[in-house]
């Protein structure tokens, strides 16, 4: 698995991307297991909730700005998915986005150039091609397995990963149903970073699970 990066490539995409999911949970569990999370060394944390933007923004806020502390004390990198506005408000990092969301030309205007904006491409090396050409920092592929967060999500060939690699300089971030049984092939076939939901917040062991999919990178040069 081991493999040097790519000289465009930015070091704070890669490793454990991990994904909450705010609403299956309480509040305090859910900030709790976050932060079990990043001490089994989560080197991203993606805050994913799928509530009323509108209806539910105080709390969505107040979440995501607990999180964007968390990060800051774990030197990991917080990511807001979805949401510009929010990432505006808390002044997030990094932002997340599909490839049929707002124009990266929006999003760089509304939020400026300091922030990262990783943009999901599916299974398509063309969309990825296009998103690094209007200035992505990253770009994700998936789903590469049955996912319990998107049951209904076409699975994509890890080839996607091994063909981005060969024509894109940026940062590959694999996603949907990764398991630390299947986690290594991806890694091997491109990805830079694991991006994981129900694997490492559905666990019992938040923090043990984590640590066993930051072990996956363990033997890649940087």
């Amino acid at each position: 698995m081991g493999r040097n990066r790519t000289a465009g490539q930015n070091p704070l995409i890669s490793g454990l991307y991990a994904i909450t999911e705010a609403r299956l949970m309480p509040e305090p569990v859910f900030l709790a297991r976050a932060e079990a999370a990043l001490r089994g060394g989560a080197r991203i944390l993606q805050y994913r909730d799928k509530g009323d933007v509108v209806a539910e923004a105080p709390r969505r806020r107040r979440q995501a700005g607990a999180l964007r502390e968390l990060c800051a004390q774990y030197n990991a990198l917080f990511v807001v998915n979805d949401d510009p506005l929010l990432a505006q408000a808390i002044g997030a990092p990094a932002l997340h986005v599909g490839a049929e969301d707002a124009p990266l030309a929006a999003l760089r205007g509304q939020l400026g150039r300091a922030i990262l904006i990783g943009v999901s491409c599916y299974g398509s090396v063309q969309q990825a091609q296009e998103a690094a050409a209007r200035g992505a920092d990253y770009v994700a592929f998936g789903s590469f397995f049955a996912s319990p967060s998107k049951p209904l999500a076409p699975v994509v060939s890890m080839d996607v990963l091994t063909a981005a690699r060969a024509v894109i300089e940026l940062p590959i971030v694999a996603i949907g149903g990764i398991t630390e049984a299947n986690g290594g092939a991806l890694i091997a076939a491109g990805a830079d970073a694991l991006a994981v939901i129900s694997g490492v917040f559905a666990a019992e062991d938040v923090e043990g699970a984590a640590r066993r999919f930051t072990a996956l990178f363990g033997d890649r040069k940087e």
